[in-house]
């Protein structure tokens, strides 16, 4: 059984890049379970709230249940779901799923190869990290999940996009100035550049191109917070900070809300900005709920 295939082909709803990684999280979560208790059932009411909060934190903007990669992840061959009538979902229904005293846990042909194989855990969730999600992301899922990290790095997997493109990194630094575009950071040690980083504004993972109009130069911190939503990009290249975002603190203020309606910093003359189409995707895919408004912003999104 070619478990890492099945992996990389669960079947999706998609259209027109639209993010739905309902079942990678939940199967990204599954095996967190696993390495720590392989025998052990995930009961529906038990789990419910932790699937939840990954939907909410790593998933689409829009609200959505756990109850529908519960049932559905049946079908992909790496889930099995019990009730107390015996085998079988009893469909996608939160209801249903509670009332039933529905269970469910990794499929029994997975589960022995996992024991056979240790190194396959490793291997499909770095799988499922490079296939769904930014590497920025990367370190927070799997302390959600309950994943060590160090598997997932000595089990790199080559995706079906193949290796990203290294030099994409010095592009964007270069066309922004090596400063962050949302604060201006430009720190060095010497004459290296320290916690910049070139952001994907349409990820890697869907179809994101590793041209520097799908890029900008952030720091660290706001490349995550770019990443998770609260950050965007929009029309007059804005920045749009999200009103999901709480922070009282003055720093909090200084480094995130006082950002919203800014104008991005760079790029250079000469360098392209980013394309409307990527930051388009980003608003409608990640960015969480509507932008704050701040007297020099401009619309509340891309077009």
């Amino acid at each position: 059984m070619d478990w890492l295939e099945r992996t990389a082909k669960l079947r999706q709803w998609t259209r027109s890049g639209t993010r739905a990684p309902h079942k990678p999280l939940l199967l990204l979560y599954a095996l967190g379970r696993f390495q720590h208790d392989a025998d052990g059932a995930l009961a529906y009411t038990a789990v419910e709230e932790d699937l939840q909060r990954l939907l909410t934190e790593f998933g689409p903007p829009h609200r959505t249940s756990p109850a529908y990669p519960f049932h559905h992840l049946v079908s992909d061959g790496v889930w099995e779901v019990r009730t107390d009538r015996g085998p079988g979902s009893p469909g996608s229904g939160v209801r249903d799923l509670r009332e039933t005293g529905a269970a469910g846990r990794l499929a029994p042909d997975l589960r022995a190869d996992l024991r056979r194989d240790p190194s396959l855990l490793g291997r499909m969730a770095r799988l499922l990290l490079d296939l769904h999600f930014p590497p920025s992301l990367h370190d927070d899922l799997c302390e959600a999940v309950g994943l060590e990290p160090e598997l997932t790095e000595t089990a790199r997997a080559s995706t079906v996009r193949g290796q990203r493109d290294r030099r994409m990194r010095e592009r964007v630094l270069t066309a922004y100035e090596y400063r962050c575009a949302f604060c201006g950071y430009d720190g060095r040690i010497g004459t290296v550049p320290v916690g910049l980083e070139a952001a994907h504004v349409r990820w890697w993972a869907f179809d994101g191109p590793d041209d520097v109009d799908n890029g900008v130069c952030l720091c660290s911190l706001h490349h995550k917070l770019f990443d998770k939503g609260v950050l965007g990009v929009g029309d007059g290249h804005r920045i749009l900070v999200s009103q999901r975002f709480v922070g009282h603190s003055p720093a909090a203020h200084a480094h995130v809300t006082a950002l919203a309606g800014r104008p991005l910093l760079g790029p250079q003359p000469g360098a392209p900005s980013v394309a409307d189409w990527h930051r388009a995707w980003h608003f409608a895919q990640v960015f969480k709920g509507s932008p704050r408004s701040a007297a020099v912003q401009g619309s509340t999104g891309p077009r």
